[in-house]
């Protein structure tokens, strides 16, 4: 087996653990598990796997694609962007339902004879949904709705629009006969029991993303590891890298990884990331390149072919490389070999 000279490091234990504080934090709601853009870049079918063996059964993703790929799990998957006239052919796919956004979606699974299904309603995001007036006048009449959904648009702030849209969706509590309500993402799990209904639906906080401070539990569950492809002297005065960012003050022993911004380890770690080699920190040296980093090696003892891991739990590589949480998960590129531990 040829491996690849950059890895994922992935803490089954950690998403396992994740899921259970937000289920505990749930309350009575059902937790479930946002497991979209290939469960958040870590590979959605070993997400699957893990937290339905965990207890998890309701699974969410975005396309068809994405809910065809999971098929022969024998989950419960929700497609979040509905479905447009290019899905019907897949739309009857075993254990999943389209989440209806659209009165042109609406209508289109009528006429094709209905089902069940799931129900996005807009409460203020101007995103996807259908509208509360679309409701009241009898837009989801004859459909049989699992569960009817919102999404909130603020749950990581302290913003008035959080309680503006629980309101609008408690509302229609008794609007549409669907089986559940589902309002609380990973963020909205935080806002506490009047935001949970009958199912919540985390994505970022079950792969070590803390959007709130009341999730400070959740563990880290990606480590990035690249391996050592060059080990080299850079003399005083020496440069390293695009432009020269980074000069040596002093004859400085540097390791070059298998490691750059076409793997999703963006440029925004130019200067300030760092790798570990055990408990010893390595600061990255100058800039990011395409599939190549450098970094200050003289600690340690480091030679060609080691395997060093980078710093990447998420709050706080999300505050170093100016990129949001969310886009250092599923930046994460497919070079890759994804091991679970």
């Amino acid at each position: 087996m040829n491996r690849s000279p950059c890895r994922l490091s992935l803490d089954s234990a950690a998403l396992v653990h994740n899921w259970r504080l937000l289920a505990s934090m749930s309350g009575a709601a059902a937790c479930g598990a946002a497991v979209k853009a290939d469960g958040y870049g870590l590979g959605a079918r070993e997400v699957v796997r893990r937290l339905a063996d965990a207890g998890c059964r309701d699974f969410f993703v975005a396309t068809w694609a994405e809910a065809r790929a999971l098929v022969d799990t024998g989950v419960s998957v929700s497609v979040l962007h509905g479905v447009r006239a290019d899905d019907m052919a897949l739309a009857r796919l075993r254990n999943s339902r389209p989440v209806l956004n659209t009165p042109v979606q609406v209508q289109r699974w009528k006429d094709a004879g209905g089902g069940l299904c799931d129900v996005m309603v807009d409460t203020g995001m101007n995103r996807l949904g259908v509208s509360p007036t679309d409701i009241a006048d009898g837009l989801l009449e004859g459909l049989r709705i699992d569960t009817l959904m919102s999404h909130l648009a603020s749950a990581d702030e302290d913003a008035a629009m959080n309680e503006a849209q629980r309101a609008r969706f408690a509302a229609l509590a008794e609007a549409t006969g669907a089986q559940r309500m589902s309002l609380a993402n990973s963020a909205g799990v935080a806002l506490g029991a009047d935001y949970h209904f009958d199912l919540v639906r985390p994505g970022v906080a079950l792969y070590g993303g803390v959007p709130r401070a009341e999730l400070a539990g959740v563990r880290q569950v990606a480590t990035p590891e690249a391996q050592v492809l060059q080990r080299r002297r850079v003399r005083a005065g020496e440069a390293v890298g695009y432009n020269a960012t980074w000069v040596a003050p002093a004859d400085t022993e540097v390791a070059i990884l298998n490691l750059g911004y076409a793997d999703g380890y963006w440029c925004g770690f130019s200067g300030k990331g760092q790798a570990r080699a055990g408990t010893t920190r390595l600061p990255v040296l100058g800039r990011v390149s395409m599939d190549l980093i450098a970094v200050d090696c003289s600690a340690a003892e480091v030679a060609e072919g080691d395997w060093l891991a980078l710093d990447y739990a998420l709050p706080e590589a999300a505050a170093i490389s100016g990129m949001s949480q969310y886009e250092l998960l599923t930046g994460l590129g497919s070079r890759f070999d994804r091991i679970w531990r």
